[in-house]
């Protein structure tokens, strides 16, 4: 079985609908786990912010977020992953941004990704680098890993 219907299961078993808040991976995450047939009843419903005025409208992420820490911060996967679950009927929410490649600089290099996690009792932040391991690469990794964030929130919680 696939980690992605693993996550569904999980979310089954704790009565929750996941939502999604993606930009570098447009999508990616909310295809996979709607590629595993009767997703349905655990997937509510996938943002594709990749723009910041996308980010702001649909999720609610502050201007002044977005102009303190840049679209690839932490701060602003939070306010992502929080507003996905505010403006979904999910129980969980995982949220996505970075540098898929090519390209990023000194200070934001291809390859970070920042992820947040959102239940009703909190929002958890990380930052990953990938590396400069090439677009398809990045995408692929930072899917895997906000299942794995979902799995192990579902979980926890």
């Amino acid at each position: 079985m696939s980690l992605a219907a693993d996550v569904l299961d999980a979310a089954r078993a704790r009565g929750v609908m996941i939502a999604t808040a993606e930009s570098c991976t447009g999508g990616l995450i909310v295809a996979a786990l709607t590629e595993v047939p009767g997703s349905s009843d655990a997937v509510d419903r996938g943002f594709i912010t990749y723009s910041n005025s996308a980010k702001q409208d649909m999720l609610g992420v502050r201007p002044d977020t977005l102009q303190a820490h840049g679209a690839v911060s932490e701060e602003v996967a939070m306010e992502m992953a929080a507003g996905a679950l505010r403006q979904s009927a999910a129980g969980i929410a995982v949220s996505v941004t970075g540098i898929a490649g090519p390209g990023g600089s000194e200070h934001k290099p291809e390859g970070r990704v920042c992820f947040g996690i959102a239940q009703p009792f909190g929002t958890r932040t990380e930052t990953v680098e990938f590396g400069a391991i090439g677009r398809h690469r990045v995408r692929a990794a930072t899917v895997e890993h906000a299942l794995q964030l979902l799995m192990d929130g579902l979980r926890r919680g």
